[in-house]
């Protein structure tokens, strides 16, 4: 019986779970916007109090590993290696478009979903390109993880063949450019670590456990810091 925290900070919404054999037992989350450096350590102080309270004993910790925010995604991953460095406790990675995935198939009734469908969980990556990859409805991947520039062409071949749902914050630029009749858009679906609980623990029994000191989330990217044009040319004290 393998009682886990998750930790899901790879968007703008900041969220952890406990959850024991896969089955959630406590949970916090924040859906207004990206606030994970001021919220998730008391999240996690107040979960603490639950699992005091209730005399639990945990026995890892699962963080979502992109991808998705850069800047989120390292104060998640951080976060968490604190906490197994702290309590000598195994770390869990968790995919965050196979988060994105399950809480799409959550919000669908198993009759809804036609035989053939696929599932396009889509992270925003700035103008028009989307962090994604494609699921079956078994959650089996049949698309690689990339970063995609969308436009009207984007998957033709696919939406050809199969009913694709999107999903995720990416998805609502894609609605104009994607218009194939087989392309369903799916609203407000969001990564949370409720969500995670299912995954983690098949890892856990898996014992498919990360290296706390080497493991870092999948950025896809490397972030890039913007400099202003004035600062470029030396002219950030001239008027």
């Amino acid at each position: 019986m393998a009682t886990i925290i998750s930790i899901e900070t790879s968007t703008e919404v900041c969220s952890v779970a406990l959850s024991q054999d896969g089955e959630n037992l406590w949970e916090k989350k924040h859906m207004e916007g990206q606030a994970h450096s001021t919220l998730l350590a008391p999240y996690l102080q107040e979960m603490q109090t639950y699992i005091n309270d209730n005399h639990i004993k945990v026995d890892a910790v699962a963080v979502s590993s992109g991808p998705g925010s850069y800047t989120g995604l390292r104060i998640g991953v951080s976060t968490a290696k604190g906490l197994c460095y702290g309590s000598d406790l195994p770390l869990l990675s968790i995919g965050t478009l196979e988060v994105l995935t399950i809480a799409a198939l959550h919000s669908l009734k198993g009759s809804d979903i036609p035989a053939n469908a696929y599932f396009c969980p889509m992270i925003d990556a700035r103008r028009m390109e989307v962090y994604t990859a494609f699921y079956d409805k078994d959650l089996h991947q049949v698309r690689e993880t990339s970063a995609d520039i969308i436009d009207e062409n984007s998957y033709q071949e696919i939406l050809n063949n199969h009913t694709v749902f999107f999903f995720g914050n990416g998805s609502s630029k894609c609605k104009k450019a994607i218009q194939h009749p087989n392309a369903k858009f799916l609203d407000d679906i969001v990564p949370l670590a409720t969500e995670m609980s299912q995954l983690a623990d098949e890892a856990y029994k898996k014992k498919d456990f990360k290296d706390v000191a080497y493991f870092e989330p999948a950025y896809l990217k490397e972030f890039i810091a913007v400099v202003g044009k004035n600062k470029v040319l030396g002219l950030e004290n001239q008027k």
